[in-house]
């Protein structure tokens, strides 16, 4: 197997890993149903990294992809973000927005969550394993065809299984608003052209990483109310501000973006604790889960480590 289909398959296996399990919505008990998420988590994470990458483009334009990725799965897919009793959660409970059938906060938590943890996490620490080949294609033509046909199936699989396990489709008006969404986002995406870089100052990886840890876990713990949802874009705009200066810098290296990432996860794996089944197996299961995470994140620290030495 070739170095970059070894990255790809890490990466389309990684993504629903980070987005369902060490979030603790699955334990890991229940690993089967990788089979039914990878091809649309996985599919999408590895099918955005390879045409930003074929294309020139770089973070600014995975992040906005990941935001199209996160409108798509949460209001066309799952529809969790129209549906008033998702998987038995009241999440319209908490600042609805009745003109337009959603919550405020667990909408925009819905999204952002997919952008920066099913879609940038992922693809931060897989490229930080393959540095030197993080800002090539991965996949042939041929490849990046199968990929996109895998990741069509794996939307239309999860699409017929939460249909009839939620028995709810949202209105036509909310499905067309969600896709001209998507559209929008993604035409904006590619709209994003590359900056130069620039000599500046960044932090040091350690103290980086220790603040995307606080700054992603203060995002996952406001309080469910409309103060909590300000909190939450005030957190946004800051991250994405702080990142978009420093990353431009000659400066950012491997170890900044491994912080960041990995700073990001910790905070899953917190928060995975609250989410899990409290029964022993799940428990067992996602501890298990929570040490392999870990064991994960030194690995592709000490590659980051390598290449700036």
């Amino acid at each position: 197997m070739s170095r970059n289909i070894r990255a790809a398959l890490i990466l389309f296996l990684l993504a629903p890993l980070i987005g369902e399990y060490v979030l603790g919505n699955l334990p890991l008990s229940e690993i089967g149903a990788l089979v039914v998420l990878a091809p649309m988590y996985g599919g999408g994470a590895l099918l955005i990294r390879e045409v930003v990458r074929r294309t020139g483009r770089g973070w600014p334009t995975i992040l906005t992809l990941g935001l199209a990725y996160g409108v798509l799965e949460a209001g066309l897919l799952d529809q969790s973000l129209f549906n008033p009793e998702f998987e038995e959660y009241r999440f319209q409970a908490v600042t609805p927005v009745p003109a337009l059938g959603i919550s405020a906060l667990n909408g925009y938590s819905f999204v952002v969550g997919h952008a920066v943890w099913s879609i940038g996490v992922p693809i931060a620490l897989v490229e930080s394993l393959a540095w030197r080949r993080r800002a090539t294609p991965w996949l042939g033509r041929t490849g990046l065809i199968v990929l996109t046909l895998v990741f069509l199936a794996g939307c239309a699989l999860v699409f017929r299984i939460l249909l009839a396990q939620e028995d709810f489709m949202a209105t036509p008006a909310q499905r067309l608003g969600a896709a001209l969404v998507v559209l929008a986002l993604i035409a904006v995406a590619f709209l994003i052209r590359p900056r130069a870089t620039t000599d500046r100052r960044v932090p040091r990886p350690g103290p980086l990483g220790f603040s995307a840890f606080l700054v992603s876990s203060l995002f996952v713990a406001v309080p469910e109310d409309w103060t909590g949802f300000g909190l939450k874009i005030a957190l946004t705009i800051l991250a994405a501000t702080a990142l978009t200066w420093w990353g431009r810098s000659t400066a950012w290296g491997a170890a900044h973006r491994y912080a960041v990432a990995a700073g990001a996860l910790v905070t899953y794996t917190w928060l995975g604790w609250i989410l899990v089944e409290k029964s022993p197996g799940p428990l067992i299961a996602h501890a298990v889960l929570i040490v392999l995470t870990w064991a994960f994140l030194f690995v592709v620290r000490q590659a980051s480590l390598r290449v700036d030495s």
